[in-house]
């Protein structure tokens, strides 16, 4: 039975980001970057996306690059958890 959960679990949208900010106890602020076309000039214009995110240990700090998977309903916002941390930020910027 738990074979058959992680089989279904690894359906689930996951992304790469940055931490922005950490809002809260176990919260934290993801920005997603991306690049897509004008629709009529075709110059790639840069977007960003801002995810709420659980980190249930708290081991996020602003700058680090993570990877996050989409969950069920936490919060008012939080429908996103933390998978892992690809990248620890630099200790000198605060």
């Amino acid at each position: 039975m738990v074979q058959a959960d992680l089989a279904v679990r690894s359906h689930r949208k996951t992304l790469i980001g940055v931490v922005e900010s950490r809002s809260g106890d176990k919260s934290i602020k993801v920005v997603f970057c991306y690049k897509k076309p004008h629709p009529r000039f075709k110059k790639e214009i840069k977007r960003k996306t801002v995810l709420h995110v659980h980190d249930p240990k708290n081991e996020c700090a602003i700058g680090d690059k993570v990877e996050i998977m989409s969950t069920r309903p936490l919060s008012h916002l939080k429908r996103w958890r933390v998978v892992s941390i690809l990248a620890k930020a630099d200790q000198d910027i605060k």
